[in-house]
């Protein structure tokens, strides 16, 4: 099998499952519990705590572990709403994981002013029309994809940030696809909440975190025994939790063979874009994360393509993996000005540390395989890279 879909999950890292081991046979005290075999597993959490925060440049009490991705974009984007009660807006962009599009969507029936900032065929914000959505004093709360799932483009934090922080917004952003990536530093810009996954870094499924900076006023979504000092109750997931731990640990140390797999990806496209006639590249023109590429095959069903490519044992996404079973194009290509049909002729590719070159050659013949078989029109001349300029 070649797994190039590390964008959906990521195998759990060697290190990482060692390390949960204990947490799922003799070590199961509940760490609320007054006595050594409970705090044993009390002090395995803080000192995942550490590793989590150390991963993103943040202080150990300003994280919160949560279920996941979604879990902690729900709970930032819900919280600032409620604390925020007399602002009626809320403000984000037309290329977000639906762990936050939907909650912009749901409060849309409760009243609230959703304001979709957009973005141009290569993925990148439109900042001028993020300003100008700030411009008045209704905004509750502004999240941004940090990186997105599935061309990986980059959004411009930096900016985004600062001019919210200027009207005084609340500012989240998902970061589940940035962390372990690339460096990401929340003391680099005014954040209020981060949403982070650990199963996109070869930690367990299951498991997230919130970072909450610690002058942010907050909200808990989950009340009960208030565990994780009242911000997010239940019994914590000990064993989720130090598999998180450990494979911040690791993410931490391999951040530049992470970043490497630039040239892995680049090796990738060229070979495609040699064999395969008219086939493109979604969001090539700006900056992307080093892992992800996303392409566009004319005259060809993307969820046919995967079908293929599975059969031949390569494992792709015709997009968010959070949507598999639905029929609907891709959602984040058409914001970016393509058709439906194009949408629904591409597909996501995403590599890990843990892939080898010589896997590129394999799954480059089964595309070209596969592609031949389905495609009905094939344009004459090579493929190229979308630049910013270019929609179909």
């Amino acid at each position: 099998m070649i797994y190039f879909d590390n964008n959906a999950t990521t195998q759990v890292a060697p290190e990482v499952r060692e390390a949960m081991l204990p947490w799922l046979g003799e070590n199961y005290g509940n760490p609320s519990g007054g006595y050594r075999f409970g705090k044993a597993s009390r002090k395995a959490i803080e000192l995942a705590r550490e590793q989590v925060a150390a991963l993103i440049g943040a202080q150990a009490s300003e994280i919160v572990f949560t279920s996941g991705g979604t879990e902690s974009s729900n709970t930032a984007l819900r919280s600032a709403m409620a604390l925020r009660p007399e602002r009626k807006t809320i403000l984000t962009s037309t290329v977000e994981h639906s762990a936050v599009y939907e909650v912009a969507e749901f409060h849309k029936q409760t009243g609230y002013d959703v304001r979709f900032n957009p973005v141009d065929s290569s993925g990148a914000l439109d900042l001028a029309a993020w300003r100008e959505n700030l411009a008045d004093d209704s905004v509750a709360v502004a999240s941004l994809i940090w990186a997105n799932n599935e061309t990986g483009a980059l959004s411009p934090l930096a900016e985004a940030a600062t001019l919210a922080a200027e009207k005084d917004v609340y500012f989240h952003t998902d970061a589940v696809q940035a962390v372990g990536k690339i460096p990401v530093q929340v003391s680099d810009f005014p954040i209020h909440a981060l949403s982070i996954s650990a199963h996109k870094f070869h930690g367990p499924k299951g498991i997230g975190a919130l970072y909450l900076n610690r002058h942010a006023r907050f909200q808990p979504e989950i009340l009960g025994g208030g565990q994780e000092n009242e911000r997010r109750s239940g019994t914590e997931n000990v064993p989720g939790i130090v598999g998180m731990g450990v494979a911040a640990e690791l993410a931490r140390q391999s951040i530049e063979a992470t970043a490497a797999l630039a040239d892995f990806r680049d090796e990738f496209e060229k070979q495609v874009l040699a064999v395969v006639p008219g086939a493109e590249v979604h969001g090539g023109g700006s900056g992307r994360l080093p892992n992800t590429s996303n392409l566009y095959f004319p005259g060809v069903d993307g969820e046919g393509l995967l079908i293929l490519l599975d059969e031949a044992g390569v494992c792709c996404s015709p997009g968010s993996a959070c949507s598999t079973g639905a029929v609907q194009p891709s959602r984040i290509i058409k914001a970016m000005g393509f058709s439906s049909s194009r949408a629904r002729s591409s597909v996501r590719f995403s590599f890990s540390r843990f892939n080898e070159i010589e896997e590129i050659a394999t799954a480059v013949e089964a595309i070209r395989k596969a592609v031949s078989k389905l495609q009905v029109v094939m344009p004459s001349g090579g493929g190229r890279v979308v630049s910013s300029s270019r929609k179909s």
